[in-house]
């Protein structure tokens, strides 16, 4: 009915001026005149454009500004037109509502000038607010900015939602009444395809969606920290042991059995099985000798070494674990200098929220030759981190039980437009590197970040749940982007 009524009246008529008049005048649905218009439109029997429209409403403060005038008029209205007055003396004159919004919009209108005493920069206004919140009540339109204004403050609220169709005219295809079209090359519509009107085929509309699988944002973003490390020739190390033993994340590290990282409230212990049977028993009393007594230069932390702490499983902390064993395993042989870096999960006991899981990703660089010293951890990690687009780097000195010196990367993040830490680095201690059995004049420098802050960042995800873990939007995993660091520099 809604199509009969269209096409005859554009028979006779330059075009339908408004789909929702119409609707009312020939007593139709308008969902149903929309439906038919998007219809006729796709086959070109008609021309129209698409008209939206909202509906707000006032809240009970709009309702109470559009009654009885805006905070700031009122503020604006108290200030005398000559001289000046206190803020005391204002605050005491008015509600205490309209003088603390007032005191907020009047001087950001440029109405008055404050201080301890306040003064009129213009002699009259016009109440604006009210005037548009009128407007609403009145069912008139508003420009798109008055809206936003209006909106922030929640004077209005969204009530309806309004689409439908205005300028709808006849087409390329226009005829009084629709045609039947045949949609398949069958047999019969072959063999009379003179007597028959054709759908046209879109040869340039898509298809269905392949479905296919999809790379997480942690993932596209840990494939570019790769490229960028085998860019500057390093090796991965072997990272698939989450369990490990506290001898390897700690004790090994020279970090002391009384440190508070080593407390439960922090790490993650294991109940079966509780502890290790594989430690090296001579390099283990090298280990033990360093805590206790010192040497290398070092006095060591003058306390009793327990075995059965180091013997604890946990799940790792840090990959670090990972690389004491790299380290301990090269100094077996014949000195070689090496880069080893490493990218995958630890874990640690902390309270989950926004910014912090139990569990995450570390990104680790280690570099071992002879000689090095602190101006090749900072050249090294000037390169390393202008292959992300950070060309801006500065140290702040810190502390790890196991670097000296020990130093925190900041870099100048310019949407920011701060300085925002990116890492922490270092240099391994003797008293971790000499027990190992490596030459004196080696020398380890190292640095590490998180894989979740970067793609946070890179992502625009503002809580790391929405990241990793059981809250993540499987659409955004779809269809997110490319990751784009260290494409444009290699």
């Amino acid at each position: 009915m809604a199509e009969e009524a269209i096409l005859g009246f554009l028979q006779n008529n330059d075009e339908i001026a408004h789909s929702g008049y119409f609707a009312a005048e020939h007593n139709l649905d308008h969902e149903e005149v929309k439906n038919v218009i998007k219809s006729l439109q796709a086959f070109r029997y008609i021309e129209a454009k698409v008209l939206k429209r909202e509906f707000y409403g006032l809240t009970d403060e709009g309702k109470k500004y559009a009654a009885e005038g805006s905070p700031e008029f009122h503020f604006f209205s108290a200030v005398p037109e000559e001289g000046t007055i206190s803020m005391d003396d204002l605050q005491r004159m008015l509600d205490p509502f309209v003088f603390d919004v007032g005191s907020k919009q009047a001087p950001k209108k440029k109405w008055v000038a404050m201080g301890q005493q306040v003064s009129r920069t213009v002699q009259h206004v016009e109440d604006k607010v009210k005037e548009m919140l009128l407007q609403i009540q009145q069912g008139l339109e508003l420009d798109q900015e008055s809206l936003k204004s209006l909106k922030y403050r929640k004077l209005i609220i969204l009530t309806e939602k309004w689409s439908g169709y205005s300028e709808v005219k006849k087409g390329a295809n226009y005829a009084p009444e629709r045609r039947s079209l045949a949609t398949d090359l069958t047999r019969e519509n072959l063999q009379n395809w003179q007597e028959l009107d054709f759908k046209e085929y879109n040869v340039n509309a898509k298809g269905q969606p392949v479905d296919s699988g999809h790379l997480h944002p942690l993932l596209k973003v840990r494939k570019q920290f790769k490229d960028i490390f085998y860019q500057m020739g390093f090796e991965e190390m072997p990272t698939n042991n989450f369990v490990e033993s506290s001898f390897w994340n700690f004790d090994a590290l020279f970090q002391p059995q009384q440190h508070p990282a080593r407390d439960s409230h922090d790490t993650f212990f294991l109940k079966a099985p509780s502890t290790t049977r594989e430690l090296t028993e001579d390099y283990v009393a090298r280990v033990k000798q360093v805590h206790e007594s010192g040497g290398f230069g070092s006095r060591g932390y003058n306390c009793e070494w327990k075995r059965e702490e180091a013997n604890k499983n946990l799940l790792r902390t840090h990959t670090t674990a990972v690389s004491s064993r790299m380290l301990y395993e090269l100094a077996k042989g014949p000195f070689t200098p090496k880069k080893y870096y490493s990218i995958d999960r630890v874990f640690r006991n902390e309270a989950v929220d926004k910014t912090h899981l139990a569990e995450f990703h570390q990104i680790e660089g280690v570099v071992c030759d002879r000689g090095l010293t602190l101006g090749d951890l900072i050249g090294v990690l000037q390169e390393f981190f202008s292959r992300l687009g950070m060309s801006e780097l500065r140290f702040k000195p810190a502390y790890n039980p196991y670097t000296e010196p020990s130093m925190e990367i900041f870099s100048y993040h310019a949407g920011l437009e701060k300085w925002v830490e990116i890492g922490n680095s270092g240099m391994f201690r003797p008293e971790m590197l000499r027990p190992m059995g490596l030459p004196e004049d080696v020398r380890v420098i190292a640095w590490g970040l998180s894989l979740e802050r970067p793609t946070m960042i890179l992502y625009e995800c503002d809580n790391i749940r929405e990241l990793f873990g059981h809250k993540v939007d499987l659409k955004k995993v779809k269809e997110n982007p490319l990751c784009r660091i260290g494409i444009e520099s290699s």
